[in-house]
């Protein structure tokens, strides 16, 4: 892949548990232990974001790559914010234990052609005040514009896409993940939207994608090759994780 550059000149200068609602399948088992998915509401967001903190916000590559909580007691408002906005469209599922625990949490958020506006994206990037995440804003930012997925596929009109995908460290490896994208999909599609999209931007949550059977990978960046001002590249995380790649799948 030939290098890029970050395309947004500003960045250069420098989920409580709501048992009422219930989606109707029982997704899965851990060991002997049954837990369900339920959908997330405004009201859960204290305790969705309280989960994000304590995992996804220091276990996502990227969020370790610029140091985004590297400070004692520190917080992300705007990754906060952006967790909440999208909770506010009602399409995100979190995972809960027999005893109301969370064990995992998938943010999702919908994506419609007529308000793809790359002015409204960089917009967004601009306003952001933590440099640190502003960094990552501008990443994804960079991969929507790249990907453009309403490009490539000019028959549909709508999306959802999967956001933040995050499961507690003593649930991981029981299939948590995949039953939220699962659930994702089977939802987006009763919902009347023509696909499911998803940026990995780790290399696990790659996997655990392309492993479902029916996603295409559409885009692909390689972090070397997402470079500064001065050609270094912008993000340098841990192996295996090396580049972002952009999956879709039809519904």
């Amino acid at each position: 892949m030939t290098a890029v550059n970050s395309v947004l000149s500003p960045l250069a200068a420098p989920l409580i548990i709501n048992d009422k609602k219930h989606l109707p399948v029982i997704t899965g088992k851990m060991g002997d232990k049954v837990y369900k998915l339920v959908t997330v509401t405004e009201k859960d967001t204290k305790d969705v974001i309280a989960f994000l903190r304590k995992f996804f916000f220091h276990d996502e590559p990227l969020n370790i790559c610029v140091g985004l909580l590297d400070e004692p007691g520190s917080t992300c408002q705007e990754l906060e914010d952006y967790c909440a906005n999208s909770i506010k469209e009602g399409l995100s599922l979190m995972a809960v234990t027999p005893a109301n625990e969370i064990a995992g949490v998938c943010i999702n958020g919908a994506k419609r052609r007529e308000n793809e506006e790359i002015s409204a994206m960089t917009d967004e990037v601009n306003a952001c005040k933590n440099l640190k995440f502003k960094k990552i804003l501008n990443l994804l930012t960079t991969v929507n514009i790249q990907s453009d997925i309403f490009g490539k596929f000019p028959n549909i009109t709508s999306l959802v896409e999967v956001r933040v995908l995050s499961v507690d460290d003593a649930y991981r490896g029981k299939g948590i993940a995949k039953a939220c994208i699962n659930k994702t999909k089977e939802m987006a599609k009763e919902q009347g939207y023509d696909l499911i999209k998803l940026d990995c931007t780790s290399h696990f949550s790659a996997l655990a994608v392309a492993s479902l059977g029916g996603y295409n990978c559409v885009y692909k960046l390689n972090y070397s090759d997402y470079l500064d001002e001065d050609g270094k590249p912008i993000f340098v995380p841990e192996p295996p994780h090396s580049c972002v790649k952009t999956y879709v799948c039809g519904l």
